[in-house]
């Protein structure tokens, strides 16, 4: 199963509820923490969502 490193780079003031919300669903609160995640289609939306304000890592 393919793991994914995401990393909140930017703020999320100024975004709107959705992104915010979706933030909070991937389990990142401020900037620069990092979380894991199994990759599947919700994980692959809620990233494309947000894009912009985060970077993702594939975990070997």
């Amino acid at each position: 199963m393919i793991r994914v490193k995401i990393t909140q780079v930017k703020s999320k003031i100024d975004r709107s509820k959705r992104q915010k919300a979706t933030l909070e669903a991937l389990g990142l609160r401020k900037i620069n923490q990092t979380v894991e995640h199994n990759v599947n289609p919700q994980i692959e939306g809620m990233i494309m969502k947000v894009a912009h304000l985060i970077k993702v890592e594939e975990i070997k």
